[in-house]
């Protein structure tokens, strides 16, 4: 089977973190759409998060290590799993997979990563014995535990070949298992590569307390088996023999590159495919990223230089200049109880170099600076027992400490905090290179109001997370020297909380932005106060968005009551409310997409989005919809979106309540309800849970007792699953528990901030809040039914009342001088049958059109 490259086709061959990382850097950036990309992995998952497999044992689920699935569901990626490559034909430019398949590439990325390696000696393949580097080779130990335990009848006792930082991970994990594990180390410190022999020692005795026993320079000769093949024992090279169950063995990683071998690219003597700066190999065509690649000699099993390698082949790719400027080996481990961490130049391997040590051998805590000749610039250290300078002292490294380096290594509540500013260039996150200054400009360029913001917008904190608190407290003191918001304050404006103002303009009654600033606030508003009253009045006054001065403190979207598209065009989503709609419906909608020209998507939430609307156009196209009986849908606002229901008991054969009844009817009494941020339910007619109701903020299934209430679910970038919030409801009590439930939300909670965190944040938590719902606990049960029969007393349709209006009508107009004049930089080519923007160098070639009029054809 030949699969055709495009006109720039990208094979990447390996599906691990780095190929996630480089895939996520190349599709973000390349928005002319110049590439193509083909992943090929060799295991039956996508990309996961090896640095946290140690997790695995502490509760997580595979899922929960799964890398962020959004960056390979991209339009053009292609992921194939299962798929191991055989060959790569050079001349001809494709890889071979074992199934046959072949693919051809203009440009091929070799991310195969390593392996974990064996030692050469008898019955390293017995039952029993395993390596640690995938969750296969987890699930496999954890099933092996499991059935021998029981076979055996008795605790299992384990031995990990290898002291280094994957070994004493392997030995946790064994612990937590319930086997009683023992570390054997070739040589005489554990952590060699990262150690030396003082912190070595001091980590000994921290791993020996926990009761793991560690024994140094013994080497294993020779494992063996039962006549079943099942792992009894372990020889040692001094003639000793120990009794095992099972034996883990991680000894170091070898880079898989075999692939290039046998391709004839240049491979290291010592193993990987050679690659100079740019991440190049001896082949123009073909590049090498993460743990295959050999750089000035050396291959190293990191995430963090991977992460960089990806950036730097993915800013190739796109024509610019990039760099890969050596290795980052900074290390950190992961072990319950234990702290220790190395980072820079922790071996005093740079000339002249001086070390500051501090030792308490009693609270096993080691600790040592590196620093230059003149004691200035701190080069590297080593942290054990106390690694909580970790985070503030690594993004130092190649800086001046700014201060006596003896005070940085006393005990963690007497040492200093490093003095001055972290310098713009100083990497926070060496996972994923992020600098201070980066960290900074998420703050002041880009709006990020808190730590979690900026790990999304950065990634500073997203891969092993240590350095997490450090960034937090950048962003405090950005936020802080901005002038934005810290403290509780809404904003500079205003002192209170979003809850509090709420409660002011109520028991006020005061009803525009001016009144409201001159009485509880200061200045003229800004972009966060300004949106956050109109939502505020918009909860408390069925007033229309775009009346008087509630018209110039909407949001973006507000402000046209349409979600705006990276070309400036807009999207139209009319209300499907529970995904029930008529086949007249769909031919309205059919019908309008195609007299305007506009590109259809059914959505997430069981409705149709129609995208490429020019301002212009949007009363029109409302027009033809309100008049065959649809209304906004409200995808622009902070306020309900969709209620995603299931078929129910009305066809299916499993289902025990009219789900799509229940949908429809909780749609249309929530529609138009505004909130501090969007709401989504989800209504499943039996436990089958078709309509992942527990996905969402408000999610109902059905039973025979009657309707479970579930809250709090949220996707987004911290998925959080529902919880139960009470059984057996009939209709009228679902209605009166998620009436009191969203008002009281919308009353209590700050700005943007979805209902999982705020009921994390809610003092009592769940059970508070069933109180306040159910047994009126704070005394306003009947105020807040009160608040929501008026919101549903007074609901209008914002699009049918737009239309009602002229005045509103002349905002939706391109030009002031010319209001049915189309925007001339709009540019469109066909793509599977349906319009999308134009690229840069779709413009300058081919057939471009706007709507559904070609502009020009040009050869």
């Amino acid at each position: 089977m030949l699969h055709p490259a495009s006109s720039g086709s990208v094979v990447v061959v390996g599906a691990g973190m780095v190929a996630h990382r480089f895939v996520e850097s190349l599709t973000s950036r390349d928005t002319d759409g110049r590439w193509s990309i083909t992943v090929l992995g060799d295991e039956a998952r996508g990309p996961y998060d090896r640095v946290g497999l140690t997790g695995i044992f502490s509760g997580k689920t595979p899922d929960d290590l799964t890398l962020d699935p959004a960056v390979l569901d991209h339009e053009r990626v292609r992921v194939e799993t299962d798929a191991r490559v055989t060959t790569i034909d050079r001349a001809a430019r494709t890889v071979t997979t074992a199934a046959g398949s072949t693919y051809d590439y203009d440009r091929l990325v070799l991310a195969t990563g390593s392996y974990a390696a064996r030692l050469a000696l008898d019955g390293f393949d017995h039952r029993g014995c395993f390596v640690y580097r995938t969750l296969d080779d987890v699930a496999g130990m954890r099933a092996w535990i499991a059935q021998r335990s029981a076979q055996l009848g008795r605790p299992l006792r384990g031995a990990v070949v290898g002291g280094g930082l994957l070994g004493l991970e392997a030995a946790g994990a064994l612990q937590a298992e319930g086997v009683s594990p023992f570390v054997l180390q070739s040589n005489e410190r554990l952590m060699s590569a990262q150690l030396d022999l003082g912190g070595a020692k001091a980590l000994q005795r921290l791993i020996e307390a926990r009761g793991i026993e560690v024994r140094t320079q013994s080497v294993t000769t020779r494992v063996d088996a039962d006549k079943s093949g099942a792992v009894v024992g372990l020889e040692l090279r001094d003639g000793t023999w120990e009794a095992v169950d099972i034996v883990v063995f991680t000894v170091g990683v070898r880079p898989r590159d075999e692939l290039a071998r046998a391709a004839e690219l240049a491979v290291d003597a010592r193993g990987g495919v050679v690659i100079d700066a740019g991440c190049d190999t001896s082949d123009p065509s073909i590049l090498a990223i993460g743990e295959v690649a050999s750089f000035d000699g050396q291959c190293i099993g990191l995430v963090a230089p991977g992460y960089a390698m990806a950036e730097v082949a993915a800013t190739r790719l796109l024509g610019g200049e990039a760099a890969f400027d050596g290795f980052d080996t900074s290390a950190k481990l992961k072990l319950s109880g234990v702290e220790v961490a190395s980072f820079g130049d922790a071996f005093a391997e740079t000339p002249n170099a001086l070390d500051v040590t501090y030792a308490d051998p009693v609270s096993g805590v080691y600790k040592k600076l590196v620093l230059s000749d003149d004691a200035q610039t701190l080069l590297g250290g080593i942290l054990v027992g106390d690694a909580s300078a970790y985070t503030s002292l690594r993004p130092l490294v190649g800086h001046a400490l700014g201060g006596d380096p003896a005070a940085y290594l006393m005990p963690s509540d007497l040492a200093p905090a490093p003095q001055g500013d972290l310098p713009d260039d100083a990497i926070v996150c060496s996972c994923n290179g992020v600098t201070a200054g980066t960290v900074r400009g998420a703050v002041t360029e880009h709006d990020c109001a808190d730590a979690a913001e900026v790990k999304a917008c950065t990634k500073a904190g997203a891969a092993c997370g240590s350095c997490f608190t450090l960034v937090k407290k950048l962003v405090q003191t950005e936020l802080a020297a901005s002038g934005k918001e810290v403290s509780n304050g809404l904003c500079e404006h205003f002192a209170f909380t979003r809850a509090q103002l709420f409660d002011a303009v109520r028991i006020s009654g005061l009803r525009t932005f001016t009144s409201i600033v001159e009485r509880f606030g200061t200045g003229r508003g800004c972009d966060i106060c300004k949106p956050a009253l109109a939502s505020i009045l918009a909860s408390l006054y069925a007033e229309h968005v775009l009346d008087g001065e509630l018209a110039t403190m909407q949001d973006t979207n507000d402000h046209v009551m349409a979600n705006i598209q990276r070309d400036g065009t807009y999207s139209v989503v009319p209300r499907i409310a529970g995904g029930e709609i008529t086949p007249e419906g769909l031919v309205v909608i059919g019908e309008v997409a195609r007299d305007f020209g506009l590109y259809t998507k059914i959505t997430g939430g069981q409705r149709i989005d129609m995208f490429g609307a020019r301002l212009e156009q949007l009363p029109a196209i409302w027009k033809r919809l309100v008049d065959a009986g649809f209304e906004s849908g409200q995808a622009y606002g902070k306020s309900l979106r969709t209620v995603k229901s299931c078929v129910g008991q009305t066809w299916c054969r499993y289902g025990v309540q009219d789900s799509v009844g229940m949908a429809v009817q909780l749609e249309l009494r929530y529609r138009g309800l505004r909130s501090p941020h969007k709401i989504k339910f989800g209504v499943s007619g039996c436990a089958r849970e078709c309509a992942e109701a527990r996905g969402k903020d408000v999610g109902v299934i059905a039973t025979e007792a009657g309707w479970n209430m579930y809250v709090g679910g949220n996707g987004g970038f911290t998925p959080r699953h529902a919880v139960l919030f009470a059984e057996g409801l009939d209709d009228e009590g679902l209605l009166r528990a998620i009436d009191r439930f969203l008002m009281f939300y919308i009353r209590t909670a700050d700005r943007l901030q979805r209902t999982a965190p705020w009921m994390e944040d809610y003092e009592g938590g769940l059970e508070a809040l069933k109180g306040v719902v159910f047994d009126d606990t704070l005394g306003i049960a009947e105020d807040l039914d009160r608040a929501m029969a008026a919101h549903i007393d007074n609901y209008e349709d914002e699009w049918a009342a737009t239309l009602a209006d002229p005045e509103k009508l002349k905002r939706f107009q391109s030009f002031v001088n010319a209001p049915d004049t189309a925007d001339p930089t709009l540019a469109y080519v066909s793509e599977r049958g349906q319009p999308r923007p134009a690229t840069a160098e779709e413009r300058t070639s081919g057939a471009v059109f706007i709507g559904g009029t070609t502009l020009a054809v040009r050869s």
